[in-house]
Parts: structure tokens; C-alpha cells; sequence
């Protein structure tokens, strides 16, 4: 199974293609919206609440799909992959083992002077310090451009993420992605991730591809870089999330695959 996180102010429609490709390579693929941070409903998107509960979002879907669904008896308990784009790629590093910093926002917020609900909360010292959630069930996660600021993770705080990861980021990144951000990940992390760097992409070239009326109401999604072909992206995309994940949630109890 793959369980799949979207970015922000996204939905769990973001990632069809992705989800259809495994489906029909015989994955079970489970996507939610994220409460508060979706396209439809944004009203939490700026507070701590949605970087607390992303994590916690994910483990319900992956206790839901493993023991609530009617079909659960089908999905291998020890095969359970992640895919996070976005700030569905913070989600899925946290699940995974990292412990983020949210103290070191104050220096982001003081550099800015922003007036984000998160920087005001910074500032009157609400900053979450609950244990983040991981789920060592996921054996597997793949992450395309995630957005990172200085000292949100560390290498001390990245030493839990021990599983494989088939990392993504744009050439260009946007919407708050930072690509020298995701480089500096690759150093942070305990052993490095299969890293792959899209040639003339921006951050949302991982969307599916747009359909025409996407395109005419979000032009901000749906549009790339002059040359880029966001289709054939995709199908080089999906074919290598199949490629990664039936090589990393493989099992060879009983000699079988």
C-alpha cells in the first residue's frame, strides 16, 4: 500500500496520475485531504495546528486502510509506502522520523518581520513542543520538493529517517521551495536518498498534468517553464515510484516477493 500526502492548500485529487500508475501495478493507494489545508478549506493552512496534525493525518488513514477498511485483509502490513509532495513531503519526513524545530521559525519570522499566524505565535512563545507522530510502518517514502528553512531539521533530528527514499526536487522550486533548501537536506540526512534534480521544472510541474478548465481557474498550477513537458514528466514520474516502490516493499518471507 501507498498512502499519499498533498501539499498545501491541495486535496487528494492533486496526485491521480501517480495513484492511478500504481494502482494498476497492484498497489493499494490511500489519499485524504488534510483537515483545514485544502484548496476547498484553507482556514488553518497558516497555523501550527496543520504542521502537528499533518503527521498524525497519515497514521489514521494508514490505521484506517490496515484494520478499519472492508478490503484490508488484501494490503500487506509490511509493505506500506509514503508519497508527499509539497508540504505533503514535510508530512511524510516527519512521519518517517524526523523531529522538526518549530523554535526556529523565530529567526525566519524576525528576518521577514512577518505576520503570519505561525510567526505571531512565535512570538508569544506558542510553539508546539508535543512529541512529533512517526509511523514505523512505512518502510518506503518518496518526497518531491519539500519546503525547508534553516534549522527546522538537523542532522540530529533527521537520524530516525533510516528508511529508503527516492527524493525529487524542481530545478526551479516556487511557492515558498527554496531548491538550495533541498540540496542542504541531502547532507542532513543519515544515508543519502536516491536524488533526482527535474531539468527546467518548477514546483508544481509534480501536479497532474491539467486539465482545461484546471488550467483557465489555477493558471498558477497548471503552468511550467517554457519547454517543459509536464505529461512526459509524469510518465517518467510514475514509472520510477513503481520502479522504487516494488523494489523498497518487497518481502521474501516465504520466498515470496
Amino acid at each position: 500500500m501507498v498512502v499519499v500526502s498533498h501539499g498545501r492548500r491541495g486535496s487528494f485529487l492533486a496526485h491521480t496520475d501517480t495513484a492511478a500508475a500504481l494502482a494498476d501495478a497492484g498497489f493499494v493507494v490511500a489519499a485524504i485531504n488534510h483537515p483545514g489545508d485544502t484548496a476547498k478549506d484553507s482556514s488553518r493552512t497558516d497555523e501550527f495546528s496543520v504542521l502537528v496534525e499533518r503527521p498524525a493525518d497519515i497514521k489514521r488513514l494508514t490505521d484506517f486502510m490496515l484494520s478499519g477498511w472492508e478490503h484490508a485483509a488484501v494490503i500487506d502490513t509490511r509493505r506500506v509506502g509514503l508519497f508527499g509532495f509539497s508540504r505533503g513531503a514535510y508530512t511524510g519526513l516527519v512521519v518517517i522520523g524526523g523531529n522538526p524545530d518549530f523554535g526556529a521559525l523565530a529567526a525566519l519570522c524576525e528576518k521577514a518581520a512577518a505576520s503570519t499566524q505561525k510567526c505571531l505565535d512565535v512570538r508569544a512563545g506558542r510553539v508546539p513542543t508535543d512529541p512529533p507522530v512517526h509511523d514505523p510502518r512505512v518502510r518506503a517514502a518518496i518526497l518531491a520538493d519539500p519546503p525547508l528553512f534553516d534549522g527546522l531539521f538537523t542532522r540530529e533530528r533527521l537520524a530516525g529517517v533510516t528508511i529508503p527514499i527516492l527524493l525529487w526536487r524542481s530545478a526551479l522550486g516556487g511557492d515558498g521551495v527554496v531548491p538550495d533548501g533541498i540540496d542542504a537536506l541531502v547532507q542532513l540526512l543519515p544515508a543519502r536518498p536516491d536524488y533526482r534534480i527535474v531539468p527546467n521544472s518548477s514546483h508544481f510541474s509534480f501536479v497532474i498534468p491539467c486539465p482545461p478548465k484546471l488550467a483557465e481557474t489555477a493558471p498558477v498550477l497548471c503552468t511550467d517553464p517554457p519547454g517543459f513537458d509536464r505529461q512526459a514528466f509524469h510518465r517518467e514520474f510514475n514509472d520510477a515510484a513503481i520502479v522504487f516502490f516494488r523494489m523498497h516493499l518487497r518481502t521474501t518471507e516465504n520466498g515470496h516477493d
